[in-house]
Order: structure tokens, then C-alpha cells, then sequence
């Protein structure tokens, strides 16, 4: 019985470990500025940089000729960071109006 208990600790000890050392290092696409987004959802994501909602910020993106995007099996992407990018320079563009 001493022995089972004693298993059951030294696991318990092993798992509590590597969870602690997992919680630190952050998720894949999380932190990835290469994370390509789908042309249909720009405009949640310019909401999400923006702290606005998505029909404001389809109001304010009327124009999106100049964007950089990837086109993949004729689907348009567009790299987060580039994006992001791109959105803070419409704001500027705007405040400039």
C-alpha cells in the first residue's frame, strides 16, 4: 500500500512540474506576427486593434486598395503584423483629415 502511495506522489510531483514549466512559454499563434488572416475577417481584426466595434471599423476602412495581402489558391490573406501596420496608419490618415 506504502509503495502505490508512494508512486502516486512521484507522478503527481512529475506532472505539477512539467505543467509549471508548460505555463510559461506561450501558445504558437498567439505571439506569431506571421499569423495570416482571411480577408473576410479584417474587419474584426481592425475592431480588435482598435478597441471598436466591426461595423465601425468597416466604416472606417471604406478603402482597403492599399493593403498589402498574399493570395493563396486565389484566397487573399493578409499577415497580422502588416495589418496591424497598416491599420495604425488609417487612424493616422484620419486624425491628419
Amino acid at each position: 500500500m506504502d509503495v502505490f502511495l508512494g508512486i502516486g506522489v512521484a507522478l503527481a510531483g512529475y506532472f505539477i512540474g512539467e505543467g509549471l514549466k508548460q505555463m510559461n512559454q506561450s501558445k504558437g499563434n498567439e505571439q506569431s506576427d506571421i499569423l495570416l488572416i482571411k480577408e473576410r475577417d479584417i474587419y474584426f481584426y481592425i475592431g480588435h486593434f482598435l478597441g471598436i466595434t466591426t461595423t465601425e471599423a468597416k466604416q472606417l476602412a471604406r478603402d482597403m486598395k492599399d493593403i498589402p495581402y498574399i493570395e493563396i489558391n486565389g484566397k487573399r490573406y493578409i499577415q497580422k503584423h502588416l495589418l496591424k501596420e497598416w491599420t495604425f496608419t488609417l487612424v493616422e490618415k484620419h486624425q491628419g483629415e
